[in-house]
């Protein structure tokens, strides 16, 4: 048996305030003395804050967990408060229901007095199988690599060939990643015939943080073989849109790297500031750029940008005059508030743009920012073919801090038959910034909220990867080996007092689930780089 126990913690200041304090946390011991915490010692389960008749957000938190082992179901108990501590009702509790501690039925504020029995009988700690907790370490506890095996021998008519040969590491899941794998054949010709011992050290990537300084919200894309890199400019305090452009993804940040701007400052136009959150994306065979921007008046909204046939990417005269997005019904996204964020992606034959709204920002009529989706046509993507469809608030307790309370920054990460559609909550420009997901099945509509599924926390913040604080506003690609990889922005405010960008790889569970909290040490240990095979070579 093991044991497993629930908890919250002390809030400690900006690092970790009392919204993210405030939430059960779990911890695991395999001796009931000695207990590890899971998901990094970070909150897993938030008390949901309620909407004020005004439609603003009143935030709550809670205490005292505890767990009750019923027939086949798990119930989580927990005391909702008020943000400053007083309990929210006597009568009530908050209930989570759970068979696994992997997945987490919807919250509910119960009666207490209908679930006596079992919150008398709840406790902090209670034993569960190793089988669990097994699972549960599968996802809740950082994934790490364990062996690296190549073949012990292949047999190659030319030494060139070796370069395919690839080792595959094993993580705690049970999961596994292909890696490439430099092998060093120094005084081997291809021609020579005979077996061979030949040694190689695995690639890896380190995470090189900043990649970008003062570059946020970055986007990294292929058009016509060659790579480009777009993002926020903060160091020109966000007007224009500024492209790279190199053959590797490397070379995007290679020193002296040009950044060219390819829409500028035009005030007869109303491009004057917050270009924000600028992405590529192709839409019907034709190359877009989605972002925001405002005029005099703060107020940055959604526009789109398209490249004219045969155009280069780099030249500021081969892009269409942006125009901004409209509902079906021709009339803006919003004439009260600002939009921004927008993304796009097509599931099946449906079309989905998806961004962020907020209204009344800096007064006491902040909603917080909000995502909604809608339908597109993708022969003319600027125009919805649906009515919008709130999809998230920020009412959790990671979403709503440091006075910032946001659902922003939209991107779609689509595997097998799943959407996952990773955002960001918390304070963009802080240490609490992190980056959690909305999943949905391919097979769902989209447009129906019920379809959708908020995962409890982030999957990307700041107590998983070392170095990395307020990891967010993020972006997916593929690279030159065939890896997904996260780009986004985070903080070093001690060296730098800017968002910076870099990237990592996102690792699939065995589950088929995308992790994106894998470091580069724990993604390949440094005792595993170094492999050998014995190369037969027949020669050509």
């Amino acid at each position: 048996m093991a044991f497993l126990k629930v908890y919250t913690r002390e809030a400690t200041g900006d690092k970790y305030p009392q919204s993210l304090a405030g939430s059960i946390h779990f911890a695991f011991s395999e001796d009931g003395k000695e207990y590890t915490a899971l998901n990094s010692n970070y909150g897993v389960l938030f008390a949901l804050a309620q909407l004020r008749e005004d439609n603003t957000i009143d935030a709550k938190d809670l205490r005292e967990p505890k767990i009750y082992k019923g027939e086949g179901v798990y119930h989580i108990f927990a005391e909702k408060c008020n943000q400053d501590g007083t309990l929210c009702r006597e009568d009530k509790v908050l209930m989570w229901t759970t068979t696994d501690f992997v997945s987490f039925g919807e919250q509910e504020y119960v009666s207490r007095e209908q679930y006596q029995q079992e919150i008398s009988g709840a406790q902090e700690v209670i034993e569960i199988s190793d089988v669990m907790l097994s699972d549960i370490k599968d996802r809740w506890y950082p994934i790490y690599s364990v062996s690296a095996q190549v073949p012990e021998t292949v047999t190659l008519a030319d030494m060139e060939e070796l370069e395919k040969v690839q080792a595959i590491v094993t993580y705690s899941d049970g999961s596994t990643d292909e890696k490439r794998v430099i092998w060093d054949t120094e005084g081997i010709t291809k021609t020579d015939k005979g077996t061979y011992k030949v040694k190689g050290e695995i690639v890896s990537k380190p995470i090189v943080f900043p990649m970008a300084v003062g570059l946020a919200d970055p986007v990294l894309f292929k058009w016509e073989g060659s790579w480009y890199f777009i993002a926020t400019n903060d160091n020109l305090d966000d007007i224009g849109l500024y492209v790279r452009k190199a053959d590797t993804v490397d070379g995007l940040f290679a020193e002296g790297i040009e950044t060219r701007c390819i829409l500028d400052y035009d005030e007869e136009k109303g491009f004057i500031q917050t270009f924000w959150a600028p992405e590529f994306h192709v839409i019907g065979g034709e190359l877009y750029i989605l972002f925001a921007v405002g005029g005099k008046q703060w107020a940055p909204q959604c526009h789109m940008m398209k490249l004219k046939k045969g155009g280069e990417i780099m030249n500021p005269e081969d892009w269409e005059t942006p125009v901004r997005v409209k509902r079906q019904d021709g009339s803006f996204l919003t004439e009260n508030g600002i939009t921004l964020d927008m993304t796009y992606f097509k599931v099946k034959d449906t079309s989905y743009l998806a961004w962020s709204y907020r209204f009344g920002i800096g007064t006491p009529l902040d909603t917080g920012s909000m995502l909604y989706i809608a339908t597109t046509d993708e022969k003319k993507p600027w125009v919805l073919t649906s009515e919008p469809v709130l999809l998230s608030r920020p009412l959790f307790g990671w979403e709503n801090t440091q006075g910032t309370i946001n659902n922003e920054g939209p991107y779609p990460l689509i595997l097998d038959d799943k959407v996952y559609l990773a955002y960001s909550g918390g304070a963009a420009c802080g240490y609490s910034y992190a980056v959690g997901y909305l999943t949905t099945s391919i097979e769902d509509d989209l447009l129906q909220i019920e379809n959708w599924t908020k995962e409890p926390a982030p999957l990307l913040c700041s107590t998983y990867i070392n170095g990395i604080d307020g990891p967010g506003h993020n972006s997916f690609f593929v690279d030159e080996d065939g890896k997904i990889i996260i780009a986004y922005h985070a903080q070093e405010t001690d060296k730098f007092f800017k968002r910076c960008s870099t990237m990592h790889r996102v690792h699939i569970g065995k589950n088929g689930f995308p992790f994106l909290n894998m470091s580069a040490e724990r993604d390949l240990a440094e005792s595993l780089k170094n492999v050998e095979l014995e190369v037969a070579l027949t020669g050509n």
